[in-house]
């Protein structure tokens, strides 16, 4: 690669494209080139063709919105920024699926196969459930849950539990969309066994839905039955028990930043039928709505009419498999190997030697900006543990003549864009979101 881009052509297109929109172009002419050396052909060297290929390359890529930022704001999982960053391992599955790849067919029979099979055995695998769905968010999930479950009847939810996610999706609009009638008790504050109890005596009712209220905190006198009586409870009378987790935490509950999330195996082990979490949080992943449970009733959702509308693509089903692959390996090789699961567990012990030595490398030289190493907070993002802040450390940069709006906002003009926050009239580099190679690229457009 290296000699690729110190090649002549390079160096004319670089004149007109960042260096790394054309290492990019350049990979992807390469990787077709592997392609054809694979099947028996030959390289014919950095010739014409191969550069014309790049610059057909960069006639779309560059022009593209949705493309590489850097996250230096401190929220991990931030929704704007596309919530987990993916590991390396699912980006190359991920291009390794977008021609012909297997997502339905069964390669020792040559027949149609199931679409997320690989997925699904891989749930069962790190949760220890008795069976796994994906769609293709988790709204996707609870929508398909509700609806497989309670279709033409009732499904019962504590009013504490009435939770708005954000673009107007509402507890109360879901059950209604999946065609459910909403029963709700109890109060704002506290819900107890025997609401439930009195709830659930209508023959009506279909399920109970419990809602993890993750994104808001309700403090002072609350209450709610544990989790093991509502499930017997439940049980006792023939009824599933589904809970939304939101986030949904496999790895890291020790951690204080994840401090009062729900785990998928404790929801289990207390008696859940049904669980749904989000593949884009804390698993760490592309965007999808994991279901798992109870074989019955996750096989009863997997034939609703509803799964086909809400499955994942070849391209999500990919990636998906293979941060769950990375999983399946422990808890040490997901911190180790999974970007957002890395970023959470790191002290702010860890973070401050790499915010002082950008702080070093950055004062008096980024545009005649100063820069100094703060202590600041971190935020989980996407809802998850929503009132924590995690210590952490960044580079606070600050200039005479101009604002914190206004050097945020060059930030973003530089490509990639940098993304950071507007704090005490200056600007803050939260050293938590940046990867190692963001944290290199970072400076070096800084001093650029």
């Amino acid at each position: 690669m290296h000699l690729v881009l110190d090649a002549e052509e390079a160096g004319a297109l670089a004149l007109h494209h960042d260096r790394e929109s054309l290492r990019r172009a350049c990979e992807r002419v390469m990787d077709e080139e592997r392609a054809t050396l694979r099947a028996g052909g030959v390289f014919g060297g950095l010739n014409e063709g191969f550069w014309a290929r790049v610059r057909a390359v960069l006639e779309v890529l560059p022009g593209l919105k949705t493309r590489r930022a850097i996250n230096a704001t401190g929220v991990v999982l931030h929704t704007n920024l596309g919530r987990a960053p993916w590991p390396a391992e699912a980006a190359h599955a991920v291009a390794n699926a977008a021609g012909v790849s297997m997502v339905e067919v069964d390669r020792a029979s040559g027949k149609r196969g199931r679409r997320e099979s690989a997925v699904s055995d891989l749930l069962v695998r790190v949760t220890g459930a008795e069976a796994g769905i994906a769609v293709n968010n988790n709204a996707a999930a609870l929508l398909l849950a509700v609806a497989a479950l309670a279709r033409g009847r009732k499904a019962v939810v504590a009013r504490r539990e009435l939770v708005e996610i954000g673009g107007s999706y509402r507890m109360p609009e879901v059950v209604a969309a999946a065609g459910a009638e909403m029963v709700a008790i109890g109060t704002t504050n506290r819900v107890h066994l025997s609401d439930y109890e009195q709830a659930i005596a209508d023959p009506e009712v279909a399920c109970v839905l419990k809602v993890h209220p993750s994104n808001f905190s309700i403090e002072g006198f609350t209450g709610e039955p544990p989790l093991e009586e509502l499930s017997a409870l439940c049980r006792s009378r023939g009824l599933p028990l589904a809970y939304d987790l939101g986030s949904g935490v496999l790895v890291g509950a020790e951690w204080p930043a994840l401090a009062g999330e729900p785990t998928v195996a404790d929801a289990l082990a207390r008696g859940c039928d049904i669980v749904t979490f989000s593949g884009d949080k804390l698993l760490g992943g592309p965007q999808a709505g994991l279901i798992v449970g109870a074989k019955p009733l996750v096989e009863r959702l997997r034939r609703d009419m509803l799964t086909r509308c809400l499955r994942l693509d070849k391209a999500m089903l990919a990636a998906l498999e293979a941060v769950l692959s990375i999983h399946a390996l422990g808890p040490d090789a997901a911190v180790r190997r999974i970007p957002a699961l890395a970023r959470l567990s790191l002290t702010a012990e860890e973070l401050r030697p790499r915010a002082e030595a950008l702080a070093a490398a950055l004062d008096g030289r980024a545009f005649g900006w100063s820069a100094r190493a703060v202590t600041c907070e971190s935020r989980v993002g996407s809802g998850a543990s929503p009132t924590a802040g995690v210590p952490s450390w960044g580079v606070q940069l600050a200039a005479s003549d101009a604002s914190g709006e206004q050097m945020a906002a060059h930030l973003r003009s530089l490509e990639p864009p940098i993304f950071a926050r507007v704090q005490d009239d200056g600007l803050l580099l939260d050293l938590r979101t940046l990867g190692e190679q963001d944290l290199v690229e970072l400076q070096a457009l800084l001093l650029a």
